[in-house]
C-alpha cells in the first residue's frame, strides 16, 4: 500500500465521506473522487487483470487514457459493466469488482497462465487451435474471452434522452484553451456550446498554481462567468464521442451512475477542438508492473483529487514540460528521484508492486515509477472528421495537419503545449484572426525501444502485447501497421490504442529501420470512448420504434363500431360492426358491389411537386410517361428501384403547368417522399424543384359502386359529375360548405369511384355528410377487408404483397415503357440487364381452382415435377372467398414459361398437394363497363 490522501489541495469535498466496497473490502471516499482516485487514497495499488496473462495491473493515467482498471459496478438495483475506474464518478454505496479475475484482482487464480507465456505469443491462436479442429478449443475460448459480464438479462427498459441540436460553434474541451476560446467567441456574438467530459471545467490547469497569473480557481470561474453572461451554454460530463457525416457531432451526456446518459447530435457551423494531449508512455522491462504509471496522470491525481500516488518515486521523463509536473508533486510532499539511463535499459522492480528501478548498475529505491515519453496531441476527432496528420519532428508526435475548414485544433491538441501560446492562439482562433506565432518551444527526444533484449517490454498494457511480439509480427513480415493490430491485437483494447499506439509505430519503425511516419498510424474511428450501450437505445422501441399514424376520422370509425387494425403502418378500419371479420368483409363487397361503399382513403400519398422542373423531374422518376400528361388528368405509373425493380404503384395528377400531386401507396408514403427528395438533390436544381408531403393535410373519402355518382352528387361539390364531363382518371376541384375539394375518378375497386379530398377541418363534416347520403339507398361505410377482396377481383395489385424485391413493370404486364420510352428515368439501365430479359422470371397471373373446392393458402408454393424432382415456380401472392363470384380466387407469381392461360399448376402447401388453373388476373367485368358507366 503506498498511495495516500494529502492533507489539502484537489477538487474534492472533504466534509463528506461516500463508502465503497471494491472487491467485497470497503473503502471510503469524497464527492470529487473517481473510484481510481479513491482505491489509490485507500493503498490499493492492484486494480486489475491484464487480458491474455491476467498479471497484475494498477491504473496507469488518472482519466479516459488508463487501460488497466475497469470494473463491474453495482449501486442499488442497477449494474454496470466495464466502468473504466478513472473516469467513474463515486457514489455512495457503490459496490465494484474488477473485471478478468476471480476470485479478485490481487488473488487472481489465472494468474498461472503467465507462467506459460512462452507459449502464447502473438497469434498463438491462429497456430496452436488449428489442429486438429478448431471446434474443439473453441467453447473454452469463447468462455475465457471478453471482459466485464452483463447480469439482470436484457436492458429493456433502459434507454437515453436523445436530441437534435444546432450552435455557431462548438467548443470540445474545457480547459485553458477551449475555456478561453469559448468565452471569446460567446462575447463576440456567436451562438458557442462548450463541453467538457469532466464534471469541473479546467483540464489540466489544476496541477499548475495559476493561470495567466490568476489562481486557478478564480480564472476558471471568470472564463465560466463570461460565456454564460453572453448566452453560451456548458456541459459537463458530456463527451464528443465522434464525428460523423455531414459535420454531425455525438455528445454523450453522464448524469449519474443509476441515471440514463443522454444523446445529442449536435450540428455545429464550425468546431474547435481544445481536447488537450495526453503522455506517451516509455518502453523498458517490466514496465508493466503495478506502480508504474504517467507521469501527468500523477500530477492530476494531485491537482484534481488530492491523491498521492505514491511515497517515492523514480521519473524517467524526456520532455521540458515534465519539470512543472515534477515540482507539483514535489509540492505536495513526493520524494523524487529524476533518472537519465542514458543508452542503459530500465527495468522496474517487484511483481505484484514496484519496490525499486534498476538502470544499468545503479538501483533506485521507490515504490512508484512515473514516465512520460512525451506529450501526444489528441487527435481522434480530427480524424473522425477526415484530417490529415502531420508528423512534428521535434515534439515527436503527430498534430493536425490538413483538414476541413470548419473544424479547428487549438492548444495542446494542435501541438501547442505552452499555457501564454495557448491562451493567445485560442483568442486568435475565436475570432477568426490569424493564429499567433508561438514563443515556446517544445521538444521531447523519447529513447527508442531497446530491441532483441530477454526482458519483456509491455506496449498494449491491457491486451499483454510486448515488444517481442512485435518483433515476432516483423519476422513473421507482418509490416503494414493494419496488419500488426490485426496480428498481435494492439491497440485493440478498450482504450483503442490510446496508450500503445504511438509505442507501437516506435517499436515498428526501429524494426524496419524507418521513421514513424513511414511506417504509417491505424484508423481512427468512433466512439472517441466506450460509451453507454444504452445511448444508442432511445425512444423508438416497442410501439415507438415504427408508431402508428392515426386517421382524423377514427372517432367517426370507432362510433360506427369498426374494428382498428394497422394496414401499412396506419390504425384503420377493418370491417364494420363487429363480428366474424370475414362474414363482415363479404358482406361490405356485396354491398359495395350492389349498391355504394364509402371508405376512408386518407392515408394514400398526396405529395405535391412542383416548380420549373418539376414536368422533367416527374418523367424521370415515373417508369410510365408523364410528360404528355395533361392538367386535369390523371395517370397511373410505377415508381422503380435503381435496379428496375417495381418500388410503388399508383397514380400521378397534374393540376397544372408546372404542379402534380403523386398518389403513393399508404405505407409507402414516407419512402416515396424520401425518394423523391433524394433525386432533387441529386443531378437536379433544387431551387427549381420541391416536394411537399401533404398527405396528412387533405384527408380523403372515398364512395364506389353503382350509386357512388347518385352519393357525391347529393354534396353540393360544385362539380359536373356526368360521365361525359368528368371521366375515369381525371381531375376536378370544386368545395364543400365553403372549403376547397380536390376530386379524382380513379378506382381501386373496378366500379365508379370518386376519390375527395379536403382540408381536416371538414374531414368529418364531409364523412358525415357522404354516410348520410349513402343510407338511403342502401350504401355504407366498408373496411380494408372487404377493399382488399374488390381489387383482387378486379385484379389490382399491392405493392409488397403481389410482387416481391426482384419484381419488374414487365412481369405485371406492363413492359411498353421500358421498350419505347425515350427519355431517362430511374430504373431504365436495370430494365435492360440480363437478369431482366430472363425467359423464366415470374409473372402476375390469376388463379382458379376446380368448382366447389376451398380457397389456395396465401404464400403456397406453385411446384412443377415430383418427388425429388420437385421444385418451386412460384407462389400465391392474394388468395380470398368472393362474394362477387361466388367462388375463391387468387393472384401468383408465377415463372414466365408456366404462365399461359388455361395451363393446370400443382400447389403445395404444407404436405398438402392441390391443383388450379391459370387465368386472367382480371375475374371481375374484364371489359371495364362498370368503372367507366
Amino acid at each position: 500500500m503506498t498511495g495516500f490522501r494529502l492533507g489539502t489541495g484537489g477538487r474534492i469535498d472533504r466534509s463528506r465521506v461516500l463508502n465503497f466496497t471494491f472487491d467485497g473490502t470497503r473503502y471510503s471516499g469524497h464527492p470529487g473522487d473517481t473510484l481510481a482516485s479513491a482505491l489509490i487514497a485507500n493503498g490499493v495499488r492492484i486494480m486489475g487483470r491484464s487480458f491474455k496473462y491476467h498479471r497484475p495491473r494498477s491504473v496507469w493515467s488518472a482519466w479516459f487514457d488508463d487501460p488497466n482498471a475497469i470494473f463491474n459496478i453495482r449501486l442499488g438495483d442497477v449494474h454496470r459493466p466495464n466502468c473504466p475506474a478513472a473516469t467513474t464518478l463515486l457514489e455512495d454505496g457503490m459496490h465494484a469488482r474488477a473485471v478478468n479475475s476471480f476470485p479478485s484482482a490481487a488473488r487472481d487464480i489465472k494468474s498461472v497462465l503467465d507462467l506459460g507465456h512462452r507459449f502464447l505469443s502473438a497469434g498463438f491462436y491462429y497456430k496452436m487451435f488449428m489442429w486438429p479442429d478448431w471446434h474443439l478449443f473453441e467453447p473454452t475460448i469463447r468462455k475465457m474471452a471478453g471482459l466485464g459480464a452483463l447480469e439482470g438479462g436484457p436492458l429493456e427498459d433502459s434507454h437515453s434522452t436523445q436530441r437534435f441540436d444546432h450552435c455557431d460553434l462548438l467548443v470540445v474541451g474545457g480547459g485553458v484553451a477551449g475555456l478561453q476560446a469559448a468565452a471569446t467567441a460567446a462575447e463576440a456574438g456567436q451562438s458557442v456550446v462548450l463541453v467538457d467530459d469532466h464534471a469541473e471545467l479546467g483540464g489540466k490547469a489544476w496541477q499548475s498554481p495559476t493561470v495567466d497569473g490568476h489562481p486557478v480557481a478564480d480564472w476558471i470561474a471568470e472564463q465560466t462567468k463570461r460565456i454564460s453572461a453572453a448566452g453560451g451554454r456548458i456541459l459537463t460530463r458530456t463527451t464528443a464521442f465522434g464525428i460523423y457525416d455531414h459535420a454531425m457531432v455525438g455528445l454523450c451526456t453522464e448524469h449519474g451512475f443509476c441515471e440514463q446518459p443522454s444523446l445529442t447530435r449536435m450540428r455545429p457551423e464550425k468546431l474547435i477542438m481544445a481536447t488537450g494531449a495526453l503522455d506517451r508512455p516509455l518502453t523498458f522491462a517490466q514496465n508493466d508492473v503495478p506502480g508504474v504509471m504517467s507521469l501527468d496522470g500523477a500530477a492530476e491525481f494531485a491537482g484534481r483529487y488530492g491523491v498521492a500516488v505514491g511515497r517515492r518515486a523514480c521519473v524517467i521523463a524526456d520532455h521540458g514540460l515534465a519539470e512543472q509536473q515534477i515540482s507539483t508533486l514535489r509540492d505536495e510532499g513526493l520524494d523524487i528521484d529524476v533518472v537519465e539511463p542514458k543508452d542503459a535499459l530500465p527495468k522496474a522492480m517487484g511483481r505484484r508492486a514496484v519496490t525499486g528501478l534498476q538502470v544499468g548498475p545503479h538501483h533506485f529505491t521507490c515504490d512508484t515509477v512515473l514516465t512520460s515519453a512525451g506529450l501526444m496531441p489528441i487527435v481522434h476527432l480530427w480524424r473522425h472528421a477526415g484530417g490529415k496528420l502531420d508528423w512534428d519532428s521535434n515534439a515527436q508526435a503527430f498534430v493536425p495537419a490538413a483538414g476541413p475548414a470548419w473544424i479547428t485544433a487549438i492548444g495542446a491538441a494542435a501541438g501547442t503545449f505552452d499555457l501564454d501560446d495557448a491562451l493567445a492562439e485560442a483568442t486568435a482562433v475565436a475570432t477568426g484572426a490569424a493564429r499567433p506565432r508561438r514563443k515556446a518551444d517544445y521538444c521531447a527526444r523519447p529513447r527508442p525501444a531497446v530491441l532483441g533484449t530477454s526482458q519483456r517490454q509491455w506496449i498494449d498494457f491491457q491486451h499483454d502485447v510486448t515488444l517481442k511480439d512485435v518483433e515476432l509480427a516483423a519476422r513473421e513480415n507482418y509490416v503494414s501497421v493494419e496488419h500488426l493490430k490485426r496480428y498481435t491485437t494492439l491497440g485493440m483494447a478498450s482504450d483503442q490504442g490510446k496508450t500503445s499506439n504511438v509505442a507501437g509505430l516506435s517499436a515498428m519503425a526501429a524494426l524496419q529501420g524507418k521513421e514513424i511516419p513511414e511506417v504509417g498510424t491505424t484508423t481512427f474511428r468512433p466512439p472517441f470512448v466506450p460509451v453507454p450501450l444504452e445511448l444508442y437505445r432511445g425512444h423508438h422501441r416497442g410501439e415507438l420504434f415504427h408508431p402508428l399514424k392515426r386517421l382524423c376520422l377514427e372517432p367517426q370509425h370507432r362510433a360506427a363500431d369498426a374494428a382498428m387494425g394497422e394496414y401499412g403502418g396506419w390504425l384503420r378500419p377493418g370491417w364494420y360492426g363487429g363480428g366474424d371479420a370475414d362474414q363482415a368483409a363479404a358482406r361490405e363487397v356485396r354491398m359495395a358491389r350492389t349498391t355504394a361503399g364509402i371508405f376512408d382513403a386518407s392515408p394514400l400519398g398526396k405529395i405535391e411537386v412542383m416548380g420549373p422542373d418539376a414536368e422533367k423531374f416527374v418523367n424521370f422518376i415515373y417508369y410510365n410517361t408523364v410528360a404528355t400528361l395533361k392538367p386535369g388528368h390523371i395517370r397511373y405509373g410505377f415508381m422503380l428501384t435503381e435496379s428496375g425493380a417495381v418500388y410503388d404503384d399508383g397514380v400521378i395528377a397534374r393540376l397544372d403547368e408546372n404542379r402534380f400531386v403523386v398518389s403513393c401507396s399508404s405505407s409507402h408514403v414516407d419512402g416515396v417522399v424520401s425518394l423523391l427528395e433524394n433525386w432533387r438533390q441529386d443531378g437536379n436544381d433544387p431551387d427549381r424543384i420541391f416536394v411537399h408531403d401533404t398527405t396528412q393535410n387533405w384527408p380523403t373519402v372515398t364512395v364506389t359502386g353503382p350509386k357512388a355518382r347518385d352519393i357525391v352528387a347529393t354534396l353540393n361539390l360544385g362539380i359536373d359529375l356526368s360521365p361525359e364531363q368528368f371521366k375515369h382518371m381525371q381531375f376536378r376541384a370544386g368545395q364543400f360548405q365553403g372549403a376547397p375539394v380536390r376530386v379524382a375518378r380513379v378506382s381501386f375497386t373496378g366500379d365508379v369511384s370518386f376519390e375527395m379530398s379536403c382540408p381536416v377541418a371538414q374531414a368529418a363534416a364531409l364523412w358525415g355528410a357522404t354516410i348520410e347520403a349513402g343510407a338511403p339507398m342502401s350504401a355504407g361505410a366498408i373496411g380494408l377487408e372487404a377493399l382488399s377482396i374488390l381489387r383482387a377481383e378486379k385484379g389490382f395489385l399491392i405493392i409488397g404483397k403481389d410482387t416481391d424485391g426482384e419484381t419488374m413493370p414487365h412481369d405485371l404486364g406492363f413492359g411498353i415503357p421500358r421498350l419505347k420510352k425515350k427519355a431517362a428515368f430511374v430504373g431504365d439501365r436495370g430494365l435492360q440487364t440480363q437478369k431482366a430479359n430472363e425467359t423464366n422470371r415470374r409473372q402476375l397471373v390469376g388463379l382458379a381452382v376446380p368448382e366447389g373446392a376451398a380457397m389456395l393458402p396465401c404464400g403456397a408454393h406453385l411446384v412443377s415435377g415430383s418427388g425429388e424432382t420437385r421444385r418451386s415456380v412460384g407462389f400465391v401472392t392474394s388468395s380470398y372467398d368472393s362474394p362477387t363470384l361466388n367462388r375463391p380466387i387468387a393472384l401468383a407469381l408465377l415463372s414466365q414459361g408456366l404462365a399461359t392461360e388455361g395451363n393446370a399448376i400443382d400447389v403445395y402447401h404444407l404436405g398438402e398437394k392441390r391443383r388450379a388453373r391459370v387465368v386472367p388476373t382480371c375475374q371481375f367485368d374484364p371489359e371495364g363497363e362498370r368503372l367507366n358507366a
